[in-house]
């Protein structure tokens, strides 16, 4: 049975389309979102500076600055999910969106169920991030430190830049070194096990993680790909 949204979230559409909008709008609405429209980048942000928003579901194709470049902002400036939905299904989309910060990606043309399926799969993950009550202690691993409750790390004693997925990553793998997770596993921290999802979300946050913590993809030392099945975390 489909859960329901959480109580109130709040999700803001950006899309120009004005003929596809408010249809999304009243699906999402009719489902117990609360949804506002924007028609381009800029009309976003001024949303995002005047209301507290829980989830933006971005175009890529906007007129004049595209989805992308919004989508770099708001992962810089706002703790939300961000699905990226566009007409262009090509897999370098997909990835580029996946690397910007977003929690998910949706192919046009998308069934409305779907979306709100998507939709509500990223947000009980961001609500199961910021309502953990964690022990207060900071896990140790190897040179990294994990601070749960301040969803904070770092390595060498240096504070990593790290997505909300890319922080779940480093704490899913560091919290039990040595274990060899599969990628299916992995996709909990993607996207909340709520959705079909591909293995390549997956390998392109686990690339993202490398990179910020200095790991060469060929030979790493921290996250080893163990082939055909996931990844395993080693601390030294």
């Amino acid at each position: 049975m489909a859960l329901p949204p959480p109580d109130a979230a709040r999700i803001l559409l950006v899309e120009d389309d004005d003929r596809l909008a408010p249809l999304v709008v009243r699906h999402l609405a009719d489902s117990g979102f609360q949804v506002d429209w924007a028609a381009d980048a800029a009309a976003a942000d001024a949303h995002l500076r005047a209301h507290a928003v829980d989830l933006a579901v971005l175009d890529i194709m906007l007129p004049g600055e595209d989805g992308l470049s919004l989508c770099r902002r708001i992962r810089r400036d706002h703790d939300i999910g961000i699905i990226m939905v566009t007409a262009r299904g090509q897999e370098a989309d997909r990835i580029r969106g996946l690397d910007l910060g977003a929690d998910d990606y949706l192919p046009k043309p998308y069934s409305l169920w779907e979306l709100e399926a998507r939709a509500k799969a990223v947000l009980r993950r961001c609500v199961r991030a910021g309502s953990a009550q964690p022990a207060p202690t900071i896990r140790q691993a190897g040179p990294f430190q994990i601070d749960a409750s301040r969803r904070t790390a770092t390595l060498h004693g240096q504070a990593l830049d790290l997505t909300r997925t890319e922080f779940d990553l480093l704490a899913r793998l560091a919290g039990d070194s040595g274990r060899v997770f599969s990628r299916d596993m992995l996709l909990e921290c993607v996207r909340g096990g709520e959705t079909d999802a591909f293995d390549r979300a997956v390998d392109t946050h686990i690339s993202n993680l490398r990179r910020k913590i200095g790991d060469d993809p060929k030979t790493p030392t921290f996250i080893r790909t163990v082939w055909g099945i996931g990844y395993r975390f080693h601390p030294s």
